[in-house]
């Protein structure tokens, strides 16, 4: 095998995940003279491992990729579950993605209609040297967008199109291959579920509640005192009494750092770029995670129940394709109950992930940090005190918005 000359940032890459990178690489028959890395985003961007994109420069021409490798540190590993994550993301990236776009071929689907993600160059799914090595949708002018501003109703929409689109293929592929996806269910871990059971995280969750409380005033300390790590810590014994035909494989962590939007005048194309937190589940848990985790209050007000209207018709026009309805493959009534039912799980959720996603990168960075300890003195940084002042106001602010929406739509 060729050895390339690897230049930049690849100090973090073991022996084990350049060899695999370097395979790759030379699959692409460019005749690489370099292969050069860089970091993506700021430290803290990426709670999962850490993201490199990596230039091939070859004899007549160049290519980018985007490369996501799993840390090697084994607390961290530990705290966030690489296994499960990368064997998730690795399971949907070679297995269930390409499967449920061979469905659209199948039925006719035209190409423009057809479910869109990052091409998968290759996967290593061998612990703890996880990579997973993907297109790199930069160049086709996709780019993420501002995590602390609420997505516009134009992007909002786009996204819940595309997330009834990749719904609408569970049900069909549940209907034409009901092994296949019993198969696909059983591979995937509810990594969620994983992370929040874990012991070595309970006093950190504890920690978090404690700081939301002082947030509140007094009249809604009680939404989260004594509830917020019970229901996250609960989550698998609350999902457990899922109606499976309802059932989806969700995306699972759809917010804002996970999707990747092409803005151009009269149109808006979005992209879902991470699939490690994807399980078997309802599917309104994607939808509130967007429309809560990713939206603010005045949007909100304005567009909540036009949004589900919106999802809803997607869903249907998607499932005509392969004959079907959503009428009777999830009827909106059970949609409209299935709602203001995982509203009581995922509030917990977005408060939770308040003070996660509305830190800066340094902040968010401190947080990975503190996933590598067991030592009580070093998760201070945890606590507000400790932030900014702009960041504390980001997160109370947040914490409020998604309050006053819940009291709006009646999801308490």
């Amino acid at each position: 095998m060729a050895q390339y000359k690897f230049e930049g940032d690849f100090q973090s890459l073991n022996e084990r995940q350049l060899e695999f990178v370097n395979e790759v690489v030379e699959k692409q028959g460019l005749k690489a003279k370099r292969v050069i890395f860089n970091t993506v985003g700021q430290a803290g961007d990426n709670f999962i491992g850490n993201v490199k994109r990596i230039t091939i420069d070859g004899e007549s021409e160049s290519m980018k990729m985007i490369v996501k490798i799993a840390t090697s540190d084994e607390m961290a590993r530990f705290a966030i579950n690489h296994e499960i994550t990368f064997r998730n993301e690795h399971i949907m990236y070679t297995e269930v993605l390409p499967k449920l776009v061979e469905l659209q071929k199948a039925a006719g689907v035209p190409e423009k209609d057809q479910l869109r993600y990052a091409e998968c160059y290759g996967s290593l799914n061998e612990v703890p040297n996880e990579v997973i090595i993907l297109e790199d949708l930069n160049e086709s002018h996709f780019s993420m967008l501002d995590k602390f501003k609420s997505l516009s109703n134009e992007c909002v929409r786009n996204v819940l199109k595309g997330l009834a689109t990749y719904h609408s293929l569970s049900f069909v592929l549940k209907k034409q291959e009901p092994e296949k996806y019993e198969d696909i269910k059983n591979k995937l871990t509810d990594g969620w579920s994983v992370v929040f059971s874990n012991p070595m995280m309970d006093i950190r969750w504890t920690l978090l509640e404690s700081e939301t409380i002082a947030f509140l005033d007094d009249k809604h300390k009680h939404l989260v005192e004594n509830k917020l790590i019970n229901m996250l810590k609960g989550r698998a014994q609350f999902l457990q009494s899922e109606d499976e035909s309802y059932s989806v494989i969700q995306q699972g962590d759809a917010w804002t750092n996970n999707i990747m939007f092409k803005l151009e005048d009269d149109s808006i194309q979005s992209i879902m770029i991470d699939y490690q937190f994807s399980t078997n589940g309802n599917p309104t848990l994607d939808l509130l995670y967007i429309i809560f985790n990713c939206t603010d209050h005045e949007t909100r007000s304005k567009y909540y129940h036009s949004w589900i209207d919106h999802y809803y018709l997607e869903l249907d026009k998607s499932l005509s394709n392969f004959g079907l309805k959503a009428s009777l493959v999830y009827p909106r009534n059970q949609l409209d109950i299935d709602m203001k039912k995982y509203a009581r799980y995922m509030f917990h959720h977005c408060i939770l992930f308040a003070h996660l996603l509305m830190r800066d990168p340094s902040e968010a960075a401190d947080i990975l940090e503190s996933f590598k300890t067991v030592h009580l003195d070093d998760l201070e940084i945890l606590k507000s005190e400790n932030l900014q002042s702009a960041t504390i106001g980001r997160i109370k602010n947040k914490i409020d918005e998604v309050i006053a929406s819940y009291e709006e739509f009646g999801l308490f």
